[in-house]
């Protein structure tokens, strides 16, 4: 075939494949909506009807056999959708398999996969995401047959004009794009990595079982905590030699929706902040405990950038929030209590030092050691909190101890009540905001917390309940994560998946989700409100993921 038909070829394809992506997107959601990657055999499994109904029939997908009957229960009003819902609980489905949800007068549902591995995939295809997220290197995998990719980028980070260093390049290389865009931001680093070093810590045995396949595979350090260092090798090129530590790299102005090297705007250091450099501590001081066992000088080098930054903040005690004006990109402003409460936790759990101590219980007595029904990158104190109740570390306040888990297990309760009311068992109820799915993910570091003192099958059970919800168990009927489910978003804000010229997504990525209301999710790449992907909400689902591979392994 001649040349030029040939790219007439391809771009009448590519053209009639995204106006078919696009009517795809516009059919009616399902009306039986359950969680379409699937469930463990031994756990709950629920769908919520969005249509009058009496009973159901489990039916295998292989050949339409029945293997299980029952009448659902409702309708009860679901207030935030609307909606009026009926329920099928099949939780007696035990036999690993394929099937669907055969509601007569309804119809079919999407189908679904029942085995103890059901999640293996997912925790899988959501943590090789952070690999493809991957800053200054060449990367690509494949997903159903296409392939992702891009070459290395943005290899200059970074210029130190804004910081007083003149025209002059500091290495900052490394580290993870932040969200939809290719900057890097220390603050939503902070979350980011105290999510993933969480699950590391809670679910390590169950997370080394499962293979990355990263270039680093098969070396020193398993494949998860691998991941992990390309982030924070980033990281430590952030620390000033004060130990303030620079708010983020970025360039001054969004860029377009091109592959990121083909991105070469100067990309700046920002001036310090002192949430960042709380972050900073909490990070390496985390870092260094978990890499220990695998790489004792790294470790060393951790520490000592947050025994550094650590001194920096006492010494400088007041909020300082980074002087941003010269950059309309993310700004991740915050105030720095938090951020610090949380630096000194991790700084004490790793070091046992007593006057890290007592500032760690000054500033958990200033806040009552209450936990927060709600968290993310602004709020990040009850990742301290955690850290404390759950230390086997001796000479902690035994008051303050007991009052933190009494808070801590009365916020899980909430959220476990909040779900069983939630039409869909969604743990965060009706509160719909900007990233608002992933603080449904991140519902599980509270409830797996309270399980650890407390271990009531609720917690196990609302956990799974937030990725159903997240699968297929919403208003939309639909998977809310990339190349995962019953048609998952085609158009995310990202930009690697707006510059290619694959006919699909990048794989293995959660959106934000609805606001200001359920139904209020639009899967366009333009919608960057209900539609962008960013490293905080993957780290969320990591961690949820995580939690029920645990599950699957006992």
């Amino acid at each position: 075939m001649h040349p030029t038909c040939s790219r007439a070829v391809i771009v009448l394809s590519l053209a009639l494949s995204l106006w078919a992506n696009s009517l795809r997107a516009e059919e009616a959601a399902p009306l039986i909506r359950l969680d379409t990657v699937g469930y463990l055999p031994a756990a709950p499994k629920q769908a919520s009807i969005a249509a009058p109904c009496t009973n159901f029939v489990v039916v295998r997908v292989a050949d339409g056999s029945q293997c299980l009957t029952g009448a659902v229960t409702g309708p009860v009003l679901n207030q935030d959708s609307g909606e009026q819902l009926y329920v099928a609980d099949f939780s007696a489905l035990r036999q690993p398999g394929d099937y669907r949800l055969r509601v007569p007068g309804v119809g079919d549902s999407p189908s679904f996969h029942v085995a103890a591995e059901v999640y293996r995939q997912p925790f899988y295809l959501v943590t090789r995401g952070m690999f493809l997220w991957r800053c200054g290197t060449a990367v690509s995998a494949t997903n159903h047959g296409r392939t992702f990719a891009h070459a290395a980028c943005h290899t200059n980070d970074a210029w130190l004009d804004l910081v007083g260093g003149g025209h002059e390049r500091k290495d900052s290389t490394k580290g993870w794009h932040d969200a939809g865009d290719y900057n890097k931001y220390v603050v939503n680093a902070g979350i980011t990595v105290g999510s993933m070093l969480r699950a590391w810590e809670d679910f390590g045995p169950a997370i080394r079982r499962v293979k990355l396949d990263l270039p680093e595979s098969g070396g020193p350090l398993p494949d998860f905590l691998a991941e992990i260092k390309w982030e924070t090798d980033w990281l430590l090129t952030m620390q000033f030699s004060d130990g303030s530590v620079s708010h983020k790299v970025s360039t001054k102005r969004f860029g377009g929706f091109i592959l990121p090297e083909r991105e070469h705007e100067d990309r700046y250091f920002a001036p310090w902040s002192s949430a960042a450099t709380a972050d900073f501590v909490a990070m390496m001081a985390e870092t260094a405990r978990d890499f220990r066992p695998y790489d004792a000088a790294y470790a060393d080098r951790c520490l000592a950038a947050a025994r550094k930054s650590y001194a920096f903040l006492r010494a400088n005690p007041a909020n300082h929030n980074a002087d941003l004006r010269e950059f309309s990109t993310g700004a991740y402003g915050t105030r720095d209590a938090d951020d610090r409460l949380w630096a000194a936790a991790e700084l004490w759990e790793t070091t046992g030092d007593a006057d890290v101590l007592r500032d760690l219980e000054t500033r958990l007595r200033a806040i009552n050691v209450s936990v927060l029904q709600d968290f993310d990158w602004s709020e990040v104190s009850n990742l301290g909190v955690f850290t404390y109740l759950l230390s086997e570390r001796a000479g902690r306040d035994e008051a303050l101890v007991a009052q933190g888990r009494t808070n801590l297990l009365a916020t899980a309760d909430k959220i476990v009540q909040v779900g069983k009311e939630h039409g869909y068992g969604r743990p965060l109820g009706s509160r719909y905001y900007w990233g608002c799915n992933g603080s449904v993910a991140r519902q599980a570091l509270i409830l797996h917390a309270a399980f650890r003192i407390s271990p009531k099958l609720e917690y196990r059970d609302t956990m799974l309940a937030a990725l159903n919800h997240l699968f297929g168990r919403n208003c939309h009927g639909r998977s809310y994560v990339t190349g995962l489910g019953f048609r998952p978003p085609l158009h995310p804000h990202d930009r690697r998946s707006g510059g290619d010229n694959v006919d699909e997504p990048w794989p293995g990525y959660l959106v934000g989700g609805p606001h200001p209301g359920p139904a209020d999710w639009h899967d366009e790449q333009a919608d960057y409100r209900t539609n962008e992907i960013a490293i905080n909400w993957n780290s969320a689902l990591i961690y949820a993921l995580a939690a029920v591979l645990d599950a699957s392994a006992q």
